[in-house]
């Protein structure tokens, strides 16, 4: 079980590929261990050992080619 949940708003998915792209970049923030994607709300809720910056996941979310909504 993760310590650290959070949940973020990413903007600009429309599509399977864009949460699979989005889950395989922020799945690779140190120390997260879960990505949950719900395409239909735009939020991805991280669970981890430990909490993530705000600037870790737009620098993830960002790679993916998205963008997190402020």
């Amino acid at each position: 079980m993760s310590t650290f949940q959070q949940t973020f708003q990413v903007t600009g998915m429309t599509c399977a590929h864009c949460v699979a792209a989005v889950k395989e970049e922020v799945g690779a923030i140190a120390g997260v261990t879960d990505v949950v994607v719900d395409l239909a709300s735009g939020r991805v809720t991280v669970g981890g050992g430990r909490e993530v910056t705000a600037a870790e996941m737009a620098a993830a979310v960002d790679e993916a080619g998205y963008e997190l909504a402020s």
